[in-house]
């Protein structure tokens, strides 16, 4: 899930200047058609490899970084009500019960990322079959990976 949000995320960021240059530039980042391109590349590539399960834990890491960046740049304001993205069209507008409710999406990608950089990918990712592949054939070579040992 959080890799399709994320790649959805990206490819907004490319299709719409206001969710990507326009917004990096509001709110002050340097360079920020630069800085937009990287993060929607880092979204729509990184999202994509977390899809497949693909060098997840790696990939989850500056999905991470970059949620704490979004909510300390966005949320942090809003909370202070000086945010300088337009506010929310219904109230909650500013204050604590604003900053829950707009970052609810941010707080899940941020746990979701949070999780898979500790837990790593599951049963079923390219990650675990890679695995599990490398696995059988050190066995067929007579090299036994650490799990078989205690087996």
């Amino acid at each position: 899930m959080a890799g399709g949000v994320f790649v959805s995320e990206g490819i907004l960021k490319f299709v719409f200047p206001n969710l990507g240059v326009g917004r990096f530039a509001t709110l002050g980042f340097p360079l920020p058609n630069a800085t937009a391109s990287f993060v929607a590349g880092l979204e729509i590539v990184g999202g994509a490899l977390l899809i497949a399960g693909l060098v997840t834990r790696l990939v989850a890491i500056p999905f991470v970084i970059e949620m704490v960046v979004a909510v300390l740049s966005t949320k942090v304001t809003l909370l202070l009500g000086t945010s300088p993205l337009p506010l929310p069209p219904a109230p909650p507008v500013v204050g604590l019960w604003a900053v829950l409710h707009e970052s609810r999406s941010d707080y899940a990608q941020l746990l979701t990322s949070l999780f898979l950089v500790i837990v790593g990918p599951g049963q079923w990712s390219l990650d675990a079959r890679w695995r599990r592949l490398r696995e059988r054939i050190a066995i067929r070579r007579g090299r036994f990976p650490p799990d078989a040992r205690a087996a």
